[in-house]
């Protein structure tokens, strides 16, 4: 356990709290995040988590400018749902990047665990794309992306960041019914008024 790596768990508890709260303020402290990870993932040679973390850096000024142009009177943003072909070309496109990625970083470097941590990165791209969208279907892959990081975090003795996965995978548990609360809102005006009152 390094000093980095604690403040970069405050600051990633700190960014999921505020995304499961619909709150655009997420983003700052997911900027200092990804940031720090970095050079966490690449000091302990997880290489494609250190790459995934600089798509992070660039997704979060997009998902900044997209949530600003996707919020309701109250601040707060609006979520959708992906359609049906939508969801089948999500699922096509990580399990077949999770094959091709492991096997560049299982042949061409010393990757550790290079398919677990490949799938980890590769659902992490959707994940963070469909978020950045306001798209409900980004907990359910966050849910599995948290599942496998803590086994691959707890096999390479980074307990603070396994733990701070274990945490990211209730918030992701809580961010999906936070969600799915707000969609059933924003279709149901009188719920949405009683929300409000609540």
């Amino acid at each position: 356990m390094t000093a980095i790596e604690i403040v970069a768990t405050v600051l990633g508890l700190t960014n999921v709290y505020l995304i499961v709260r619909r709150n655009i303020w997420n983003y700052p402290f997911g900027l200092a995040m990804v940031i720090l990870y970095a050079k966490i993932f690449y000091d302990y040679k997880l290489y494609s988590d250190a790459l995934l973390q600089i798509y992070y850096v660039l997704i979060q000024f997009y998902g900044w400018w997209y949530w600003l142009r996707g919020r309701q009177a109250d601040g707060l943003i609006t979520v959708s749902r992906l359609a049906a072909a939508q969801r089948a070309l999500t699922l096509g496109v990580i399990v077949v990047g999770s094959a091709g990625l492991g096997w560049v970083m299982a042949t061409k470097t010393d990757a550790s665990v290079p398919y677990w941590d490949a799938a980890t990165t590769v659902m992490s791209l959707m994940a963070q794309f469909l978020l950045s969208r306001r798209c409900i279907e980004n907990w359910v892959l966050w849910i599995a992306v948290d599942v496998l990081s803590i086994g691959i975090y707890t096999y390479k003795a980074l307990y603070l960041t396994a733990g701070l996965y274990t945490v990211f995978l209730a918030m992701a548990t809580w961010g999906l019914l936070a969600w799915l609360r707000a969609e059933r809102q924003q279709s149901d005006p009188v719920e949405a008024r009683a929300a409000a009152g609540a």
